[in-house]
Formats: structure tokens, sequence, C-alpha cells
């Protein structure tokens, strides 16, 4: 609002100069000026830097166990881990129906289906061997080179049991969650079966003719 006296025909305003302006400004309106500078300078250096720095790729997966290394110390215990949950012990005490009962021994049991899923992610990175250099093939199973070429040769089928673990995985999972003993067992049993489907196709060196049992 412009106020004063009028002097030749002219109003006269009381103007504050810029310098003025600034020192009767109350103290956190200097403050928040400042620092909104700051934060601006700040954004923009950042912005600066980021725009400058060289863009990297997404590291890529890289396998350093064997398949069977993650057969042995993730997939068969996590997998055991889900039968053994539920069972029925016949003894010279008795019997003893297994199932898990508390929270925590429910969440055991999750965490071994869990590993199992993931377990399944680990599998299918492309390059991972299936044994160890000079490795002996295990008693009843094709020689790991043998496996390797085989796995090769039909990818997409090994992908497929690879997926059917994790499906019926994830059907224990949801047994679990649900803490449902009998729906458990069944999901287990279809674990049973997705495993062994991939073992016959890949693993087990079973001969094309049986012997015939002595009489």
């Amino acid at each position: 609002m412009k106020f004063g006296l009028r002097s030749r025909g002219r109003t006269r305003t009381n103007r504050l100069s810029p310098a003025r302006r600034f020192r009767q400004r109350p103290l956190w309106a200097v403050l928040a000026l400042v620092m909104g500078c700051g934060v601006l300078y700040g954004v923009d250096r950042w912005q600066s830097a980021d725009a400058a720095a060289p863009k990297a790729d997404a590291p890529a997966f890289q396998a350093h166990a064997t398949i069977h290394e993650l057969m042995e110390h993730m997939v068969d215990p996590a997998a055991d881990g889900v039968w053994d949950a539920v069972a029925v012990i016949s003894n010279e005490a008795g019997v003893e129906k297994r199932q898990p009962r508390t929270p925590e021994e429910w969440q055991a049991v999750r965490a071994h289906a869990m590993m199992l899923l993931e377990a399944m992610n680990l599998l299918l990175i492309e390059g991972r061997r299936v044994a160890a250099p000079g490795a002996e093939a295990h008693f009843g199973e094709h020689p790991p080179a043998q496996i390797e070429a085989m796995i090769k040769e039909n990818r997409p089928a090994f992908i497929g049991f690879t997926e059917g673990v994790r499906q019926t995985t994830l059907q224990a999972l949801a047994a679990i969650d649900k803490q449902d003993v009998q729906g458990l067992v069944v999901a287990g049993g279809h674990l049973d079966e997705a495993c062994e489907a991939c073992h016959i196709s890949f693993w087990y060196s079973i001969p094309a003719t049986l012997p015939k049992a002595a009489k």
C-alpha cells in the first residue's frame, strides 16, 4: 500500500530499499531462504554428478556351486524338512504321531519350504555345472558329464521339472500357512512325485532291460 504526501503532482512512496527490506524480515524467513538455496544447490550438484556418472549394467548372475552341491546342501535338506514334518512312527514304545503344533514348529517347516523355493531359482542360472571337474558318478546315476549334456540338450524339460517342484512347494507353503496338516501331507506327496520325475529323466541310470529275478 502506498502512503506519503503529494508533491508536484506526483505521489512519493515510502519504500524500503532492498537491503532494508531484507534486514527487517523475520529471522525464520531468512533462515528458510538460506536453507532453500542450499537444498537447491545440492540437488543441482547431485543431478549433475548423476548425469555425468557412467551407467553400469545390472550384474549378471554367476553360478559358483554345482548342481550336486545345491542338491546336497539346499534342496535335499529343505525337502526333507517338509516331508519329515508329518510322520507316523511305530516302535517298541508305541506309535508316535509327529506334526507341527506350536507356532515355532510351523515356522521351522515354512523356512524349509522357502529354502526349497529359492533353490529352484538357483538351479535355473545359466552355466551352472552339474559337478566339479573329475567328479565320479554316484551309484545308480549317470556320469556328471552325461547329465550335463542331457540338460543342455533338453533344457526346456529341465526348466519344466523345476517349475513342477516350485508349484508343489507352493502348495505345501499354502498348507503350512493354514496349519493344515493333511494338506501338507498331500502336498508332500506331490512334491515327491515332482522330484522323482526330474531324477528319472536326467539322473537315474536305469538299464533298458532289468535282470530277471532268480527263481
